[in-house]
């Protein structure tokens, strides 16, 4: 009776391990549910590599005190992580990249997913080192960051438009339904890179949360596309096996955080694996938590803008923002919003990949 109340409490309140532990289980049974023992071999490379060059590359961020700066307006258990280096992003990104290269013996559309996951990467990091050098939460302003989001995806979407065939232009639904957007797709495409970057980036809130996520995401978007495009498979699983080697010093209590340099890339080169291989609507039912997440402070600015009194003071929706937070405040643990949020996901790439 004792053991089965501790399994119950393991699962209803997880600790870090516990949840890296059923990431892994989980990640591993999909996996080999839908592709055969080869097709993973980026997967375990970049996991391994990752996982590997964190136990190398975490101590020295902490001995450059490459530490987060906290937010004093955000949830107080936070506090406590001052301290823990960020940026982490620099090692786990650039092994992705590096692994799905090799892998896809540097196919054209690998190179080009890669690029523009370096390039949001690059983005990431000029943030995280002006707020680490000014040792405030304030690094790139917010009409820089945006600007060069959208050059890069405006970028991306000309060598699109230059090397891709006309269907690129159009958006398959489930059941096999056709929108032809024409034109107007490269406004859409452009908008869903800077928007899915920034969403991966509102998500990196809470230990293990983005990384883990962004694990099953790349999983699950990886075996939609294997069959039709096995290169960007094989970047997808890179990439997931880069996020699940990050968790492992990630997991509450995190050892490192990774910082913009992370979150942006993991959002973008998402988008523009979704994008290329002509799954926006399955990119979009995969990234739902992303998207959760964005309209949580979207609705939160602007239901506190419409309810200003004359005193310019308004209401808040949520007792903080993105949910995540709001679920902290109301007395969730960081594990047990992790925990759900890995089953929701997971539960999201399933579904895609039956409608699919």
């Amino acid at each position: 009776m004792q053991t089965n109340s501790k399994f119950t409490n393991s699962l209803t309140n997880p600790t870090g391990v516990t949840l890296l532990i059923l990431l892994v289980v989980g990640l591993s049974a999909i996996a080999l549910s839908f592709l055969n023992i080869n097709q993973i071999n980026p997967f375990l490379s970049s996991f391994i590599i990752t996982g590997a060059l964190g136990y190398v590359i975490v101590p020295q961020l902490q001995r450059i005190k490459a530490s987060q700066v906290i937010q004093e307006d955000g949830p107080s258990t936070h506090l406590k992580k001052a301290g823990t280096p960020t940026m982490g992003g620099i090692f786990f990104i650039p092994t992705a990249i590096i692994v799905g290269l090799i892998f896809t013996n540097f196919s054209n559309n690998a190179i080009a997913v890669a690029l523009v996951t370096f390039a949001y990467a690059f983005i990431g990091w000029v943030d995280d080192w002006q707020i680490l050098r000014k040792k405030t939460n304030l690094g790139l302003t917010a009409k820089q960051k945006l600007a060069l989001q959208i050059l890069f995806a405006v970028i991306f979407c000309i060598w699109m438009a230059q090397t891709q065939p006309p269907e690129i232009t159009n958006v398959v639904l489930p059941f096999n339904i056709i929108l032809p957007l024409g034109f107007f797709f490269w406004f859409l495409a452009s908008f869903v890179i800077v928007a899915e970057s920034n969403a991966t980036n509102l998500t990196d809130g809470v230990d293990g949360l983005a990384g883990g996520t962004s694990a099953i995401a790349f999983l699950g978007i990886g075996i939609l596309i294997s069959n039709t495009h096995p290169d960007l498979l094989i970047f997808s699983l890179a990439i997931s096996g880069a996020c699940l080697g990050f968790v492992l010093h990630n997991r509450n209590k995190a050892s490192v955080f990774m910082g913009d340099t992370g979150s942006l890339a993991l959002g973008a080169s998402l988008s523009a694996i979704g994008i290329l291989s002509q799954n926006l609507w399955a990119l979009f039912i995969i990234s739902l938590l992303f998207f959760l997440e964005s309209i949580s402070v979207i609705a939160q600015v602007a239901y506190y803008k419409a309810t200003k009194d004359e005193n310019g003071k308004g209401k808040r929706l949520l007792k903080m923002a993105p949910i995540h937070h709001h679920l902290e405040l109301s007395g969730w643990t960081e594990t047990q919003i992790v925990g759900i949020f890995y089953l929701i996901n997971t539960i999201l790439i399933l579904i895609t990949i039956y409608l699919y």
